[in-house]
């Protein structure tokens, strides 16, 4: 790792799909799900990655690891670019990156024993004997809060919380630099996601691991990142450390979702901004401003001019022409 590099460098990253229509299947448009996104995750940190269903928070995290190919951009792993390497060459750099999945059940080969899936990676890279791979499984089920007895055990005969476990004991199987969580917690029961979360800040302080959390929880985001990048549209509108995001939004579609979150306390009134419209499609984005559209306070402007994300306080980047 050179220097003071950062973990993870994301610089402009675009995905686009291609749509297809008859016959011949010709190339009659694309999907924007990711449209020029840059961030860094320094050692031990975490960053948030938010917005509504579709935003490309999820190809954005996929791309970052190679499982879907970006379409332009650059992807630095520990000072070394991995956008373009051929696979035997990326294999190393896959020790160092791992994915947490969504779903804690669909994730898991039913056909295997518990013990198999976490051991799997150290298979597959060739590391360790066969009985210090046993070994190594074994603290890894006990360290995520699961009996080495339960090693032999299928996925069907655990609980939710208890296969997500398995996965994570998966992710940390090769001693990883970045783990990215794509909705990790989010199938999960709300007692649980709280076990979970904890267990994850609790690896991350033992083995100084860094993390792209990606969520449209807030609360959940709140609670374990250092940094928040919100997403609409395939782009980055606001990146700014957890507090300031919180306590000063500076983009319209931040402060939207803010005030979306619920407040348990009914005593507490506060003023409802409601979203005007749908999101538009990502096959044909608005020009401009993406979030001109369904914006309270958008100007002529904004309609046909695309406002850089430009630092307004020190690293407090917003992407309006507003502020």
């Amino acid at each position: 790792m050179t220097a003071n590099a950062p973990v993870l460098a994301v610089t402009d990253l675009k995905k686009h799909f291609p749509v297809k229509k008859g016959l011949l299947r010709r190339t009659i448009g694309q999907v924007y799900a990711v449209d020029g996104v840059s961030f860094t995750i320094g050692v031990g940190e975490t960053l948030g990655l938010v917005g509504e269903s579709g935003c490309g928070k999820t190809t954005a995290g996929r791309a970052v690891l190679r499982l879907i190919e970006p379409t332009s951009g650059s992807v630095e792993v520990a000072g070394t670019d991995i956008t373009h390497l051929p696979k035997a060459e990326l294999r190393p750099y896959r020790r160092q990156m791992q994915i947490i999945f969504q779903d804690p059940f669909s994730s898991l080969n039913p056909r295997m024993t518990a013990g198999e899936i976490v051991g799997e990676p150290l298979f597959v890279h060739g590391v360790a004997s066969r009985r210090e791979r046993a070994e190594q499984v074994a603290a890894l089920f006990a360290r995520v809060g699961l009996r080495p007895a339960q090693m032999a055990n299928y996925p069907h005969q655990f609980s939710g919380g208890q296969r997500q476990r398995i996965g994570i004991a998966r992710a940390l199987a090769l001693g990883p630099k970045l783990i990215v969580g794509d909705e990790p917690v989010s199938a999960l029961d709300v007692s649980i996601q709280a076990q979970v979360i904890n267990l994850l800040q609790d690896l991350q302080r033992e083995r100084q691991l860094s993390y792209l959390f990606i969520s449209h929880n807030l609360a959940v985001v709140e609670h374990i990142s250092h940094q928040i990048a919100v997403m609409y549209l395939g782009r980055i509108v606001e990146k700014a450390d957890t507090r300031s995001i919180f306590t000063k939004p500076q983009h319209p579609y931040t402060e939207a979702l803010l005030a979306a979150v619920p407040v348990p306390d009914p005593a507490i009134r506060r003023e409802k901004r409601v979203l005007q419209g749908d999101v538009p499609s990502p096959v044909n984005p608005p020009a401009g401003c993406h979030f001109h559209t369904r914006c309270p306070y958008a100007e002529a402007r904004c309609k046909v001019e695309a406002p850089p994300l430009r630092e307004i306080a020190p690293g407090h980047h917003v992407s309006c022409h507003l502020r």
